[in-house]
């Protein structure tokens, strides 16, 4: 009996738990409301169920470790995976309450220093082969064994859209056993990525070659900006990617602006919100924003989010002189950190140009601000700057440079009522207009049906 057509199905592989991953999120509900049957694919840690739906999206958590990906040690991970998991109900909650995932919350429980200090030993003191074994970890094993978790929980697909390098063993490896076309869905440019950059010869350029070797494997290869669309087109000598851009929904912020930083530090109506939300870590001109904040009077610097400096940045913020003037927030889920955003008076966003992936960049924060109607201090850097200035949205200053950061959200917070509120007016027009996922949606929709198009029509019982 011939079987029944199912409906097309897209699998989203995204390298993490599946809860703050906001651009997965965006994709797997833009490919439901188009009739795609979709599933996302994560990384299990004791505390998150397995299997779970929000939102009518099915995410399925797959248990993991590097292991896996070497034959010697394949069986020995897998039982002892499956050992925790039996465990589970009897377990403590190992994440925050940020959902930072225990391997990343462990790393950061060393005695505390000042984060100048503790950055500057710190790089002076890390041994090459720490370096390298970390590295290795990161890219390639630890994609390789997510592969082989991958392929005891996975369904066929007709369309496997991977996120970030990590993905790409699995991509290859789930085409081969079930079928289906595949997207790798870079970011960034990965080998300039923090964890990469400053990696010597020749090892970055064997991890490279890796990358490009997977990459061009991939039926499609899209990414965030037309800048790293030119880079990834020439590193890895593929057709130009296509390019989704990281913005979110057309949102409107309520009249009047939520005031939601302010209610949870207990802060009065007439204290000022400078605010930084996203990873916690190195290069991401948090410092130099701390001591920014110092000459800026009447504001606080507000650091919302969750990475490896959450705890030392915190415990900063608790001493002079930073105490009272930076506080540190917990990480909301992405339904809510719009509003979180619009709360603010000025955002920074302020990478330093430690890296090309760095200097390219426009972070999905730069946008998330535009919708919020919120002005920005940037780096003045190729990627980022080009936005500002051209939309008028803020300012840009070196991001090296306290003084100069301080300067800039001075002129922005100083700025007469009439002139800032036409200036959130201006933001507001180009979120509605151009800066919203709404625009993106055509791009990604007909890159689905490209793909499965060439999949063939799947059927529910065949052969």
């Amino acid at each position: 009996m011939p079987g029944r057509e199912r409906p097309r199905r897209v699998a989203f592989l995204t390298f993490g738990t599946g809860e703050y991953d906001a651009r997965t999120l965006r994709m797997a509900h833009t490919a439901m409301a188009a009739g795609y049957e979709v599933v996302v694919y994560a990384r299990w840690y004791p505390g998150l169920p397995v299997r779970e739906e929000r939102d009518g999206l099915r995410i399925v958590r797959a248990p993991f470790d590097w292991r896996l990906a070497v034959p010697g040690l394949r069986g020995a991970a897998r039982a002892r995976l499956d050992g925790e998991m039996q465990r589970l109900p009897t377990m403590d909650v190992m994440a925050d309450a940020e959902g930072v995932p225990p391997d990343v919350a462990a790393a950061d429980v060393r005695p505390s220093l000042p984060v100048y200090v503790v950055r500057g030993v710190g790089r002076r003191i890390r041994r090459p082969w720490r370096r390298w074994r970390r590295m290795i970890l990161m890219f390639p094993l630890h994609g390789l064994g997510w592969a082989a978790a991958l392929e005891r929980v996975a369904e066929p697909a007709d369309a496997w859209h991977g996120m970030w390098a990590g993905s790409l063993p699995a991509l290859g490896r789930l085409r081969r056993r079930f079928g289906g076309r595949t997207v790798y869905d870079s970011r960034d440019i990965y080998m300039e990525a923090r964890s990469q950059a400053d990696a010597g010869w020749p090892g970055k350029a064997i991890l490279a070659a890796l990358e490009r070797r997977w990459a061009r494997r991939a039926d499609r290869v899209i990414t965030v900006n037309d800048a790293y669309a030119t880079v990834l087109e020439e590193r890895f000598g593929i057709p130009r990617p296509a390019v989704v851009m990281n913005v979110p929904r057309r949102w409107r912020p309520p009249e009047p602006a939520p005031d939601r930083i302010r209610t949870a530090l207990g802060l009065p109506r007439s204290t000022r919100i400078v605010l930084y939300q996203g990873g916690l870590m190195t290069d991401r001109g948090i410092e130099q924003c701390m001591d920014a904040i110092l000459d800026v009077p009447g504001a606080v610097l507000c650091l919302l989010g969750f990475g490896a400096l959450r705890y030392r940045l915190a415990e900063a913020a608790a001493m002079p002189p930073y105490a009272g003037r930076v506080f540190v927030l917990d990480a909301v889920p992405p339904s809510e950190l719009l509003a979180w955003t619009a709360s603010a008076d000025v955002s920074v966003m302020l990478i330093q140009p430690t890296s090309l992936n760095h200097r390219l960049t426009t972070p999905q924060k730069l946008f998330e601000s535009i919708t919020a109607g919120v002005p920005v201090v940037a780096s003045d850097l190729p990627g980022m700057a080009a936005i500002v200035r051209d939309a008028g949205i803020g300012l840009v200053c070196d991001p090296r440079s306290p003084d100069e950061i301080a300067r800039a959200i001075r002129a922005i917070l100083d700025e007469i009522p009439e002139a800032s509120a036409a200036r959130r007016a201006r933001i507001l027009e180009l979120a509605d207009r151009r800066y919203n996922w709404e625009s993106e949606e055509p791009v990604l929709l007909e890159l689905y049906r490209s793909l499965v198009e060439e999949t063939g029509r799947p059927t529910l019982g065949a052969g």
